[in-house]
């Protein structure tokens, strides 16, 4: 072994025994524990009465991550993801794109159509389960 890798070797140890063999500091100006009393067991309280359920939250008109459609009444329905048209039945809205239900599904990009004929597939996962 070269002799410089030996002398190395030799300080690493020679440190690290050092440190392993003295005890590690005694602080004696600390003050002493103090041990918290025990609980009195406690009687068990009464149940409260029942509250009443709380009152429904608003259904909220918009949906956070679609707009509205353009130039009409809606209301957003979480349910079925889409926006619900108030003024004509069966017409629902989401990401300019219209779609109605009159015996089967169709979607235009305009409510004055034209209106293309598609299946539950073309639609969006909650309108198919509305009209299956």
């Amino acid at each position: 072994m070269p002799s410089f890798a030996r002398l190395s070797l030799l300080s690493l140890v020679l440190g690290l025994t050092a440190c392993a063999t003295q005890p590690p500091p005694q602080h004696t100006d600390l003050p002493p524990l103090q041990t918290v009393p025990a609980r009195p067991t406690a009687t068990p309280v009464p149940a409260a009465p029942a509250t009443p359920p709380s009152p429904m939250k608003p259904v909220p008109r918009t949906s956070a991550s679609f707009a509205p459609p353009p130039g009409g009444a809606s209301h957003w329905d979480a349910r079925l993801g889409v926006y619900v048209l108030d003024a004509v039945p069966n017409v629902y809205y989401r990401q300019r794109t219209y779609y109605r239900w009159d015996s089967g599904w169709t979607w235009a990009t305009s409510l004055n159509g034209p209106w293309e004929a598609t299946d539950t597939g073309g639609i969006p996962p909650g309108l198919g389960r509305l009209h299956p």
